[in-house]
């Protein structure tokens, strides 16, 4: 049985990636349902949920997407259909079409692509698809929400009636409007609406003479309102129509309200369904947004996150266009407790809250954002002490609430419990402090919990350096400015970086040196030899880093240069075939020549269809025997070579006429022409001579006749001697 302590899902901040899941939901059921929800209680409900989660985030991604969910809440709807004679408005009945319309197309979509969809579709697979619902509503509600007039023949003949009277009603009222205008009775403003009646506006002086009732005047008094005797008989009769038409509306909506009422656990069965929808699409679609996966769950109590972001500080830092540092941490039988050291602000709260809150949303049917390869157990109870719990309104100390906290986790913890305790020890002396924090870290350790702490006392250091299935961990820091790198390392202890953060941070020089008197020698030696293998540990993290990243780059450029001489190769051998095949074309063409040049000279037919047959037979010798399928893709593969000869060809031709087109595009200067040179039209091949030169024309010489032309559109060709 699983059970998370409320303040353990206070301390994470789960409640804040609540809010974050329900922003995503289109339904305000489906948003309350989200911010309520809590940590399965089985482990096989918490597979069912991140399978749901799962396959709608696929949807997501392929052209199956999932028809939609969205619909207007029927709570009030479903407590009147529980009275007995009460009856649904119109737009009731639309929200009721409405939700059985979309949850049928759901499941049905589900049901044809069950092999996408699995858990989904057995999910929905024990609701009822009915279409008696929807065209019941849409028999007698019309797309605007209004009775249609032909819900019933009583309805029809009414209506009827009643368009009937208003037509007489405007007619009636057009005649007085001209009767008593032509009379000079009424106002410029001539008519008026009063109580939705159209009504004369009467000059006061006339209201005696104007046959009506007077339902009203004018704030000045000089105009009455009045409705023509003619109108007003015909209203009174419109009236009693429209109450009767009420009536049999009524009537209507209460049979088809007694037709609907049958299925109101099947309305709410689907306003369950389609809920439940909304939070499996929000969550799919916040895991799409935080690139949240659903990693392997294991039953070997093995924990490994590779790779696994904060999703509150990733959605903070994507905002801000920052860098989220992602952390890497396995636990196992062997190695069941993480001890974190390290300097303030170095990351180490957060990756005790990264993983707290990862697991506890894995648990709720959340995906989490963590590397693929990442693998992970379940966990029956989730323990945590984090942040500052000092309480004035119950006059608990920090350490006393603490110690509250730890007699708690005494009585609760087992092998299937993850604890997670931020500055464990903290809050008293710490010599005495850390002693009581060793001996609950022991008793947690005998009692097979998995766990990580975060502390600065080197006594808990030297435990998990001590017992076998415990283990050291630090946050690195950058040796030379100090600053955090926000990378876990596992299997060594952290420096506080105590005295280098001072100093860092302005304190005089020799103050740090009296407070380093003031303690013992072998505790900042202790300390000092942890900072500098801490140091090396960070300039080894960064070589290799540096050699990885080249060995990286070497790969690349050789499996390039591989596929390259790969296709070059292929290349050759296409050549080199052609050029067989031509060869052996131009050896059989000289053969054919010698023979036709002697069948040229003696003139024996016999002579020359031996040597034929003779050739034939040699050629053919050479040949394997194919068939007309193998033929086919010779000619093809054939074809093909040809093909990519020509394409180079042609792309060499194209070069080099680019080349010449340029050459040519360059400006020539241009030559000055004198008597006798011979020249030519520029678009043009005849040669002719200049015969006389005057002002920009030349009189050329073609020998036969001569032409006048402009200068320049001559080419000089040689000049004159």
């Amino acid at each position: 049985m699983i059970h998370i302590h409320e303040k353990t899902l206070q301390d994470i901040e789960f409640y804040t990636v609540l809010r974050q899941v329900s922003e995503y939901c289109i339904t305000s059921l489906g948003k309350e349902k989200t911010l309520s929800l809590l940590p399965f209680s089985s482990k096989d409900e918490v597979i069912e949920a991140l399978s749901y989660s799962n396959e709608y985030l696929a949807s997501l991604h392929n052209d199956n997407r999932i028809s939609n969910h969205g619909f207007e809440p029927i709570t009030k709807e479903l407590q009147y259909l529980k009275i007995e004679n009460s009856f649904l408005e119109t737009s009731s009945f639309k929200k009721i079409a409405s939700i059985s319309q979309n949850c049928n197309d759901i499941i049905l979509f589900l049901k044809k692509f069950e092999d996408y969809y699995p858990n989904l579709y057995q999910f929905s697979s024990s609701i009822e698809v009915t279409k008696a619902l929807i065209e019941n509503v849409e028999s007698i509600i019309d797309r605007f929400g209004d009775v249609k007039d032909k819900a019933s023949d009583e309805l029809f003949r009414l209506r009827q009636d009643i368009n009937a009277i208003k037509g007489k009603i405007n007619q009636s009222f057009a005649s007085a409007l001209n009767t008593y205008s032509t009379l000079d009775y009424l106002d410029d403003i001539r008519e008026s609406v009063m109580d939705n009646k159209r009504v004369l506006a009467v000059k006061a002086m006339y209201r005696r003479k104007v046959k009506g009732a007077i339902l009203g005047g004018s704030k000045t008094g000089s105009i009455v309102y009045i409705e023509p005797e003619t109108t007003f008989r015909y209203t009174r009769e419109l009236n009693n129509l429209e109450f009767d038409e009420q009536e049999e509306v009524t009537r209507i909506l209460k049979q088809l309200t007694e037709f609907v009422r049958p299925f109101t656990p099947l309305l709410k069965q689907y306003q369950e369904f389609l809920t439940a929808m909304d939070v499996i699409s929000a969550k799919a679609k916040y895991a799409n947004d935080i690139n949240g996966i659903l990693p392997k769950i294991n039953d070997d109590k093995l924990y490994v996150l590779r790779d696994a972001y904060h999703p509150l500080l990733f959605v903070s830092n994507q905002k801000k266009k920052l860098k989220t540092f992602p952390q890497s941490i396995e636990l196992n039988t062997q190695n069941r407790i993480i001890v974190i050291s390290g300097p303030n602000a170095g990351g180490k709260s957060i990756t005790l809250k990264t993983v707290g809150l990862l697991q506890v949303m894995l648990q709720s049917g959340i995906l989490i954002p963590v590397h693929e390869r990442s693998n992970v157990c379940l966990f029956d109870r989730i323990l945590s002490d984090i942040g500052d719990n000092q309480s004035i309104e119950n006059h608990l100390s920090t350490y006393s609430y603490r110690l509250k906290q730890m007699n708690y986790f005494l009585k609760k913890c087992n092998k299937n419990t993850l604890f997670l305790i931020d500055e464990f020890g903290t809050g008293s002396d710490p010599e005495l402090g850390g002693a009581l924090a060793e001996t609950f870290l022991e008793e947690f350790y005998h009692r097979e919990a998995y766990g990580i702490i975060t502390t600065h006392y080197s006594n808990l250091k030297i435990l998990a350096n001590e017992l076998p299935f415990m283990q050291n961990a630090n946050m690195l820091f950058d040796e030379k400015s100090l600053e955090p790198i926000y990378k876990l390392a596992l299997g060594q202890a952290g420096s506080s970086f105590t005295f280098e953060v001072a100093q860092k941070n302005g304190i005089p020089y020799s103050l740090i040196n009296r407070a380093k008197k003031k303690i013992e020698r072998g505790k900042v030696r202790f300390d000092a030899t942890i900072a500098k293998l801490q140091k090396e540990r960070s300039k080894l993290e960064k070589t290799e880093q540096s050699l990885k990243l080249n060995e990286k780059k070497k790969q690349s450029e050789a499996e390039k240069l591989e596929e390259i001489n790969t296709k070059i190769q292929k290349k050759l051998e296409s050549y080199q075939e052609l050029y067989d095949s031509n060869q052996r074309l131009i050896y059989l063409g000289q053969k054919l020549n010698d023979i036709a040049e002697k069948y040229f000279d003696n003139k024996k037919k016999r002579e020359l269809m031996d040597e034929l047959f003779k050739l034939v037979q040699i050629e053919n010798s050479k040949r394997k025997k194919v068939s007309a399928k193998e033929k086919k893709v010779q000619k093809t593969k054939e074809q093909k070579i040809i093909k990519e000869a020509e394409k180079t060809v042609k792309v060499i031709r194209q070069k080099k006429k680019a080349a010449k087109k340029k050459v040519e595009a360059a400006p020539k200067p241009k030559p000055v022409f004198k008597v006798g040179d011979r020249v030519r039209l520029q678009d043009g091949r005849a040669v002719g001579s200049i015969d006389k030169l005057e002002k920009n024309k030349a009189v050329i010489n073609y020998g036969m006749f001569t032409t006048n032309v402009s200068v320049e559109q001559l080419e000089l060709v040689e000049p004159s001697k």
